[in-house]
């Protein structure tokens, strides 16, 4: 399974990439979402992180490897850059890729698009992919839409849960 999802961040593509790239932020904008590095960097080639996602009653546990950023340096980026940011994450049953590109839309604007493959094996597995493919993308375009409100009003998801 493949898909799609973009937004429009009203923040220079510098300062984005610099929230999405600060472990600090992570908890204010990943809803639902443990994230543990393991061993190296976060955020950059190489690392492995435990990450454990909250899907309704369902806790599922992966190992994201992260396998690109470019630039590596994310300062002084010239305007026509695309920035890459890549990473596969691996769970039992499931192999995923996730493939994030930021252009800059305008001089105060980043798009973002990230690119999703998912693929399932064993009959459980398969059956969620066949089943549930909506529940993939909707839980990918809610991350970026926690980000952008995050990034542009400072919301957090852990005071918006009541």
């Amino acid at each position: 399974m493949k898909y799609t999802v973009s937004i429009e961040i009203a923040l220079p593509r510098e300062r984005v990439v610099q929230m999405l790239a600060d472990p600090a932020h992570m908890p204010n904008w990943l809803r639902g979402l443990v994230h543990e590095p393991l061993n190296g960097m976060h955020g950059y080639v190489g690392t492995e992180s435990r990450v454990v996602m909250q899907m309704g009653q369902q806790a599922m546990e992966c190992t994201e490897t992260i396998t690109r950023r470019e630039p590596t340096d994310l300062h002084g980026i010239p305007k026509e850059s695309v920035v890459h940011f890549d990473r596969e994450i691996v769970a039992k049953g499931i192999w995923s890729a996730v493939r994030d590109r930021f252009t800059e839309a305008g001089p105060e604007t980043t798009l973002w698009v990230s690119e999703n493959e998912y693929r399932f094996s064993g009959l459980l597995m398969r059956l969620v992919g066949l089943l549930m493919p909506s529940a993939f993308r909707k839980q990918s375009q809610q991350h970026m839409q926690d980000f952008k409100a995050f990034a542009e009003q400072g919301t957090d998801v852990r005071e918006a849960k009541g």
